[in-house]
């Protein structure tokens, strides 16, 4: 490769859509609403975890294949299986057996994943009016409940067999809720109003 060709490439590196948005507009905005006198005070996405926990998998294993599958196909990358670590006889769980699959997202897939989250998947929950304002955890983090993979464009309704739901969580660097709920605010997140 000659040398303009190297810089050309150089040039044309993809950045998502989102984390630019941060850089240039959400950061300044906050730095400035807030008072913050250092960039690094200014909080930040840290990470995307997708939990799709399989109950039934304890019966019947192709939950747990299915479910795989489908986080697989709305982060892009491969989810590791999570096991249970003792006997529950009244669940007839075993300890050893997979009951859940987990991916977590940083980085650019994780700006991506939230991007196509705001814009595409969350409009179409059934009888969506925002998410609650209320499910941060105290530190900054903020939790949500998904009832069917339905709503990911990626996932075809045919090839569907099972039902399966999932739990997000976005980590972030805020100290306090309200700091998360402005971070998050800024970046398009739909809240439900009050």
């Amino acid at each position: 490769m000659s040398k303009e060709v190297k810089e050309e490439v150089k040039q044309e590196k993809y950045v998502p859509r989102l984390k630019e948005l941060y850089m240039n507009k959400v950061r300044p905005e906050l730095m400035k609403r807030m008072g913050y006198k250092n960039i690094w005070q200014v909080p930040r996405l840290v990470k995307i975890v997708i939990n799709s926990a399989v109950g039934e998998a304890v019966r019947d294993p192709t939950y747990i294949t299915e479910a795989e599958q489908t986080l697989a196909k709305i982060t892009g990358q491969k989810p590791i299986i999570i096991k249970a670590k003792r006997n529950v006889s009244a669940f007839g769980l075993r300890k050893g057996k997979p009951i859940a699959a987990k991916v977590t997202l940083r980085g650019d897939r994780m700006y991506e994943f939230l991007d196509r989250f705001i814009t595409f998947a969350a409009p179409r929950i059934r009888d969506f009016r925002g998410f609650d304002p209320d499910s941060f955890d105290g530190r900054g983090n903020y939790s949500l409940g998904i009832s069917e993979q339905l709503i990911f464009p990626e996932i075809k309704y045919d090839e569907v067999k099972h039902v399966i739901g999932m739990d997000i969580t976005i980590v972030t660097t805020a100290k306090t809720d309200d700091e998360a709920r402005a971070l998050l605010e800024s970046l398009g997140f739909p809240f439900r109003r009050r």
